[in-house]
Formats: C-alpha cells, structure tokens, sequence
C-alpha cells in the first residue's frame, strides 16, 4: 500500500523519470504522469478503478510471473492476462519501462535449440499495459507523451515521437522535449509573415489531432476543409487548426497531447510561412538568424572587435592543433582505450551473448565494468592471415578518427596475442534489416528520418572526414539504430582508405554484398566512393517499400527490385510501392522524390551518380531532383 514504481528517463538513464505505477491506499493501482524535477503527480492514464474501496488490497507479481490485485485469498483484479509460460521454463520480469508502459517480460532459463520454433534468447514482450500509450495519455496538464508541438505514434505497440513540416526538436536525443517552430512565432504585428497572406501555407496530416489548446470552434455544414483553412489563415492568433466532419478548431501555441492514429478521423491544418519547411530532412538550420546577427555585425563597430578577436582564436586554434598533430603522428588508436583480452572475456561474461555475425568476425554484449556500467558490443575478428590483420588495422584507423552522430563509435580495442577485439557503442535496437524486413514495418517518417540520417553519415566519410573512406558494403545489416532509432553505419571492415588528395582505389578483389554490388565491381575498373552510392540507392528503395532486393529477386520471378522500382515510377504506379502504408500514401511528393534519388543512385555509369553530399542535398530540398534516365538492364543480367 502506497508503494511507488518509477520509471527511468530513458532506456540508458536510470534517474527517476516521468512516469509512476501508485499502489494506492483504497486498492487502486493507477499510472501516472509526473512533473520533473520535483516529481510532482499530474494526472492518471490507466487505473484498475477497483471499486468499492478495497484498503486491505495487495499488489501481487508471483513466481509464475502473473502480476495481479489480491484481498485476502480473492483475486479482485488480473493486470496480466496473457500466457506467461512455465516457470521452470522462463525468467519474469515486469516493470514500468521509461515510456510510461508497464510491461511483464519473459525470458527462457535455457539457450533455445536449432529446431525450437518462435524461441528467442532474449527478454520478450508477453503484455503491454496500456496497449497505446499515445491514445492513453490524453488529460492533465503538461504537453502529453512527446512533448509540446510533436505528436505521438503508436508503432509495433511502442511509441514514437515526431515533429509536423516546419517544426524541428528541441532536443534529437529526448523523445519527451516536443518540437520548436523553424520560423518566428506569430506576432500579430504590422511586419508579422502570418499577416502576409500570399506567404501562407497549410501543412495537412491526416489522422492527427491536437485536442487541446484550441481557443474556437466553427460547426455547420458551410465548414468544410478549404473553409477551415481560410478561417485560420485570416486569424493571426491561429497557429494551426483542426478539421473534422464539418468541424473547425482554431488552435494556439503550444500545441499539446498531439497523436496520429488511424482510429482518428480528424485532419491537422499546420500553417506555416511559404518555404520554411524541411520536407523529408528536417535537421537544416534555420539561416534566418545567422542572417540578422552577420546584419547587425555588419552595421556596427563591435565588427572590427569581432574580427580581431576571431582572428586571435584562428592562430591560437592552429598553433594548438600543430602541437597536437605531433603529438598523435606516431599513434594510430587516437586516445582509444587498449584493453586486455581478459578484460574483454569478463565484460561478455566468456563471449556468451552473441550479437551477430559476419564475414570477418562475431559480435558480443558485454558490459564496462567501470561506474556508471554501460552496455559495448565487442567484435572478435577471425583468425585470418593476412586478412584478419589488414582488417583490424583498417578499422581501427579508420573509426578512431570518425567522429559523427551517424557512425557507430568506436571506444577501444584489443591486440593481444593473436587475439584481435574492437570494442564498440551497445546499439540496443539492432540492425535496419531487423526492422525493414519483420512482420510489421517501421512507420513512414521514421523510415524517412532513417534515410536522411544514413546519407549525411556517408556524406562525412566521403567528404568530411581527416581520411577518405569507402565503406564498401552499404546495407541494411550494417546499419544500426540507436535507442531512438537514430541509423549509425558501423563495419567498416571492407573500407578502402584514401589519402585527402586520391580519388581512387586500386581494385583488388570484390567486397561487399550480393545484390548491393556496383557495376564496376565485375569489371577491370578502379573503385570510388560511387560503389557506396549504388550501394546506397539499393538500400534506399528497400526502406520505401521494406522490401530486401535479394528476396524480392527470389519471390518475383527473378525481376530485380531496382528494375520494378523504375517500372512503378515510369509508368506512374509508385502507389504500388507503398502498398498497405497509409502514411506514405498520403505523402506522394515525398515517396516520388526518394524514388527518383534512388534512380540516380543507380546508374550504371558511375560518373552520373551524384556524391553523397548532392543526395543529402536533395533529401533536404536544397537541391532540385531531375527527372533520371533509365538504369541500364545490367541488374537483369
């Protein structure tokens, strides 16, 4: 009795987090959501509402890992419905998880045999409660599940969290802090864009609704869509508006308790001022600012203080990074951490966990022994001579000086003996082909988000890095994601470096994947970083349409994915390739622009692929996207 469970703030934060599971004196066991810092409880999403008042009640998690409301020998109340299985067969677990569900987990107490059909050696969801978490935090004060201006989406029964056109996150790495607006807010004021009217456009997303912060209500069977529309526009006060069957709601900042589901039948009208929104990428910085500062540099004094002051930071900054040059000119590791191979034997437990496998080695979950601990993922590369060398010395050099947020990081390595470990970042939801290509597929603009993360981390190992890097073997499997589902390219075993002045690499035998392959690949060509782009274009159209290139070869009478690709768009059936997705139906514009990107990814000729930084541009709508050639039939071939 009035015993609290707290949730975490994040999967790898464990300080207390905004969610609550009461015990409650009169037998209630409620869910709430709690203010932070002071933990102050707002308001209720889920209760048992065991009525009447029962004071003796207990809350009850047996060894069987039921988890029930209990008053003396009587079963008031089931929270866990669901088959947990044996107890000699399974570990139980049940908790309230850092987004506000409180799930009961099992896990087999024996490793799973070859033939054990639906067996997993893992923790696995048997019961959610609640089932959506987005359509059940919908009262109370505060800004909802995802924060101010974002909306929730309830995907495979966990939620995400996403930001409108024109709105960008307050924080890329905390799904709770909402979304910013990529332009002023509404003033109201004579040079106000919301009061220039040609300059105004709506952004719809159907199935979505903001149900609070709304100021007006227009009803009648004069209000249809366009109607509501107009009456936002001519309001300066109205951020955005909400239509519904004849009805209209006028909203204002900030939006609040935002959710997509298809269950909704109501259609969110999100004003913005004309090319200010970021369609597919939505991470461009907003110039506006930089604009008005450089403006008003430019027009005072303080700009001669300015330069001067730069110009010392800019000669302290090379001195310092000469000296540093030196110091580093005979290291290789970067400050990488040298580990011993028992260190590594004891954080995987004797390499029990395994993550993965690969052409050169197999991965393992270990865990630091250091405080605070955090979860690694160690790569034991084959004894192989003298590849298994070649490869350890191209990783580490080439990951010791990667630093992106679209790269796996690389924290140490071991080189003891003939023992050859790298240790790396614990990526806790796995590979890209693990969520493209299971039963149920990751929702549209997550897919998006995926896609543009993907192409700005290549961008940087093509153009950005100290040295060039083609990675060779751009695919869905050697893409991970993050707790957030942030994409992070990792392998860079089958790398080619280059120094900052070459162009090219000398081919020495084929690397990469069936069905990733470039062209030049099979011929006595050299290889660039256009290999990647192929690469990349490939992959590209399997996360439209979640479908791998080397299934859907086998499944659709040898016709090959990128051949199918360019017949939807030629003959203007790209509907096709979204079959099923309601989300990427509705975004049309969108879905044609990566298919068309992709088309240029493609090409036979190398030379008319465009670099990755052109891509990223494009995703971005920096650039435009010209109409593509056909690839060639080599594909079919």
């Amino acid at each position: 009795m009035d015993g609290n469970l707290n949730s975490r703030q994040s999967e790898t934060n464990y300080t207390k987090g905004r969610f609550q599971l009461s015990m409650q004196s009169d037998g209630n066991l409620v869910l709430y959501t709690i203010f932070l810092p002071l933990g102050d409880v707002n308001s209720a999403y889920w209760a048992t509402g065991t009525m009447p008042a029962n004071p003796d009640a207990q809350l009850v998690f047996d060894e069987a890992g039921y988890v029930f409301l209990k008053r003396g020998t009587d079963n008031i109340r089931n929270i866990t419905n669901e088959d947990m299985g044996s107890p000699q067969d399974f570990y139980h677990l049940a908790r309230i998880d850092y987004d506000g569900v409180f799930r009961a987990y099992r896990h087999p107490r024996k490793d799973c045999t070859t033939d054990a059909k639906g067996c997993t050696s893992a923790w696995s969801i048997i019961q959610s409660t609640p089932e959506d978490i987005c359509g059940a935090i919908l009262r109370g004060l505060g800004s909802g599940f995802c924060g101010y201006n974002s909306y929730c989406v309830n995907t495979n029964g966990k939620p995400q969290c996403f930001c409108p056109e024109g709105y960008s996150p307050v924080d890329s790495f905390d799904m709770f802090k909402g979304c910013k607006p990529n332009f002023q807010l509404p003033s109201c004021q004579q040079n106000g864009w919301e009061l220039n009217l040609e300059f105004i456009e709506f952004k719809e997303l159907n199935n979505t609704d903001w149900p609070f912060t709304d100021y007006e209500l227009q009803t009648g069977t004069q209000v249809d869509k366009d109607t509501c529309k107009q009456l936002c526009l001519r309001d300066c006060f109205c951020v955005a508006a909400i239509y519904d069957m004849n009805n209209c709601w006028k909203k204002k900042f900030p939006l609040s308790y935002g959710r997509q589901s298809k269950n909704l039948s109501r259609t969110a009208l999100i004003k913005v001022p004309k090319g200010n929104t970021t369609d597919l990428c939505p991470e461009r910085k907003d110039q506006s600012t930089l604009v008005l500062v450089g403006s008003v540099l430019l027009g005072s004094s303080v700009l001669i203080n300015f330069l001067l002051l730069l110009t010392i930071s800019v000669a302290v900054f090379f001195i310092y990074h000469k000296n540093m040059l030196n110091l580093w000119s005979d290291s290789s590791t970067f400050g990488l951490r040298k580990y011993t191979y028992k260190e590594l034997e004891e954080a995987t437990g004797g390499f029990k966990q395994q993550l993965g496998r690969g052409a050169f080695g197999t991965v393992y979950k270990g865990v630091t022994p250091s405080t605070p601990k955090r979860y690694i993922a160690v790569k034991m590369l084959k004894k192989v001579e003298p590849e298994g060398e070649k490869e350890f010395t191209t990783e580490v050099n080439a990951i010791g000086r990667t630093h992106h947020k679209n790269l796996v990081t690389l924290l140490g390595y071991c080189d003891e003996g003939e023992n050859r470990l790298l240790v790396y970042e614990y990526m806790s939801n796995g590979s890209l082909a693990s969520l493209l290509f299971g039963i149920s597929r990751p929702h549209w603009n997550q897919r998006v988000q995926i896609i543009c993360g993907i192409a700005r981390g290549l961008t940087y190992l093509h153009e950005e890095c100290s040295t060039q890097i083609i990675h060779c073997d751009v695919k869905p499997q050697n893409i991970l994601l993050d707790e957030f589902l942030m994409p992070k390219i990792s392998d860079f075993g089958l790398a080619k470096l280059l120094l900052a002045e070459q162009s090219r690499a000398a081919r020495t035998h084929i690397r990469g994947t069936i069905g990733y392959f470039a062209p030049e690949w099979f011929r006595k060509a050299s290889i660039t970083v256009k290999v990647d782009v192929y690469s990349f274009g490939v992959m590209l159209l399997e996360i439209i349409c979640c479908k791998s290139s080397v299934v859907f070869s086998m499944e659709e009478e040898e016709e090959a994915l990128i051949d199918w690709a360019y017949d939807c768009y030629s003959k203007k059936k790209l509907n096709k390739m979204v079959e099923n997705d309601e989300a990427a139906s509705n975004d049309m514009k969108s879905v044609e622009r990566l298919v068309m990107v992709a088309i240029w990814c493609i090409q036979e000729d190398p030379s008319l692929r465009p670099s990755m930084k052109r891509i990223t541009q494009m995703l971005e709508r920096v650039a435009e996207v010209p109409v593509p050639p056909r690839p060639s039939l080599f594909s079919s071939s």
